[in-house]
């Protein structure tokens, strides 16, 4: 086998913790960051999904109460946060 060095620099706290789950896995750092790399190079892209965070149910439904809100011409609508804290006390 041919081999290379591969350098990198991450975050202390971040390689003790990938370093224990690697361990329980039976496996070392060099190990896992090859698997890494021959899994990206057989999918031919990144080993997993890249996603944004998407907002869960209930902030899906605070949203569109929000929208809702205020498109309602009834709804309340405050100018500062003393109003607020004012009708939200009373």
């Amino acid at each position: 086998m041919n081999s290379a060095n591969l350098n990198i620099r991450t975050d202390k706290d971040v390689k003790e913790q990938a370093e224990q789950i690697f361990a329980e896995l039976g496996l070392n750092m060099t190990i896992a960051i090859n698997l890494f790399l021959r899994t990206a190079i057989r999918k031919r892209g990144i080993p997993f999904d890249l996603l944004l965070d998407a907002p869960n149910e209930t902030t899906i439904a605070a949203m569109e109460e929000g929208k809702r809100l205020l498109n309602d011409p009834a709804a309340p609508k405050f100018s500062d946060m003393e109003d607020l804290k004012a009708a939200l006390d009373s």
